[in-house]
């Protein structure tokens, strides 16, 4: 069903790889005349658009009465996709710690087939409040990242560290759920 909140969502899905283009290619910017900074601007730009996205998706879908089996689908899609191209275009240009962004990427797959697991098991395993703390953490960090603004590095592990608890509270939440089926 496409809704609105379906379709920002889906706007974010879009966004990801263009935002992963301009990341990946700063010197086409150069080659026309602009300072590499505004390569930066324009990524950030997109990735401020698509996170405002983000928030509007969840707020609208709720008070409007419009939550969705496909935008539960599409939703979680979409926000993996926009953070895992920021992560991994600041990683290939060399912006953003290797070591950082494969544990992120890892516990977002992790967390993905948990949550399959889970919805086979008939068990719901909703974002808790932590897992939207971690969210925000990260699009901090990316923010931070492609601006090149002092702290970024920091709010990169930050968003590690979040990122890893929230997933442990996912893992505990889970193994909880399913001693009560049992």
């Amino acid at each position: 069903m496409l809704n609105l909140p379906n379709l920002l969502a889906l706007l974010r899905v879009f966004i990801a790889p263009i935002m992963l283009w301009v990341i990946l290619n700063p010197k086409f910017f150069t080659s026309v005349g602009f300072d590499i900074s505004w390569s930066y601007y324009l990524a950030a730009l997109l990735f401020v658009i698509a996170s405002i996205t983000d928030f509007f998706d969840g707020f609208i879908a709720r008070e409007w009465g419009q939550t969705t089996l496909t935008g539960a689908i599409i939703d979680p899609l979409a926000d993996k996709m926009l953070t895992i191209a920021a992560f991994v275009g600041l990683m290939v240009i060399g912006d953003a710690s290797v070591w950082a962004i494969y544990i992120i990427i890892v516990r977002e797959m992790f967390i993905t087939a948990l949550r399959t697991v889970a919805v086979g098991q008939h068990i719901s395993v909703k974002a808790s409040f932590m897992g939207k703390i971690k969210t925000v953490s990260q699009m901090f960090a990316i923010g931070f990242l492609l601006m090149h603004w002092p702290w970024a590095t920091f709010l990169l592990w930050l968003a590690v560290f979040l990122t890893l608890y929230s997933g442990i509270q996912y893992v505990w939440g889970f193994k909880q759920a399913l001693m009560k089926e049992m």
